[in-house]
């Protein structure tokens, strides 16, 4: 009866979101298979060697606690679903806002890109450099930075002048101080939500052709004006 206990818990650690109510009916099936077992153990016992009545306390306690664990299992899974409900319903109401998310790559689109940058402190140098997917160096410039959140476009013009194709490019900037120390420049990217995907554990923006988790934003701003 023990092994059959054993099994009932090994069971129970392998319930999930989906299987809960499915192995709550097959524990108490068993439970009533076992209160069977244990009638029938108890009337047919060797009067000179009766049963130890600690191991029946003991097996009760650790049945009782198996279906605690599944009733629990089915109430873990409910709230996960309101969870799941509410961020997709949270996410939705995002399409169409401004949102600023971490992220050094973004979309060239109308002869425009634009990254948010945030210096540790102010920087005297800083190298900007723009590369393709591909990760080829499509541009360079070099400028002074503020301490603090601040804007950067491209006008998507190469350092050969020509005009860059449309697509994805990465920024990554390279800063120093007045006193040639290096500065740390966080690099985030801004746009309007498109669409909301809400079939993954957590809802994923578009931004443009570029997905950003919902949790990576940082920052929403009022719904694009056409």
């Amino acid at each position: 009866m023990t092994a059959g206990l054993s099994s009932l818990t090994s069971l129970s650690a392998k319930t999930g979101n989906g299987t809960a109510s499915s192995d709550a009916s097959t524990i108490a099936g068993n439970f009533n298979q076992f209160l069977t077992l244990l009638t029938t153990q108890l009337q047919n016992q060797n009067p000179l060697d009766p049963l130890d009545t600690n191991q029946f306390t003991q097996q009760l306690v650790q049945f009782a606690s198996v279906e605690q664990q599944l009733k629990t299992n089915d109430q873990l899974g409910s709230l996960i679903t309101a969870s799941k409900a509410s961020a997709a319903a949270t996410a939705s109401g995002l399409i169409g806002k401004t949102v600023t998310a971490d992220g050094a790559t973004t979309s060239l689109a109308d002869g425009s890109a634009t990254w948010t940058l945030n210096p540790a402190r102010a920087a005297t140098k800083a190298v900007l450099t723009i590369t393709d997917a591909k990760g080829n160096v499509v541009a360079t410039q070099t400028k002074a930075l503020a301490a603090g959140s601040q804007s950067f476009s491209w006008d998507g013009r190469a350092s050969t002048g020509q005009l860059a194709a449309e697509g994805k490019y990465t920024l990554k900037v390279q800063a120093l101080d007045a006193t040639g120390a290096a500065v740390a420049v966080d690099t985030k990217i801004s746009g309007a939500i498109t669409s909301v995907d809400v079939t993954g554990a957590e809802p994923v923006l578009t931004i443009g052709d570029r997905t950003v988790a919902l949790s990576s934003v940082e920052a929403i701003g009022a719904a694009v004006s056409n």
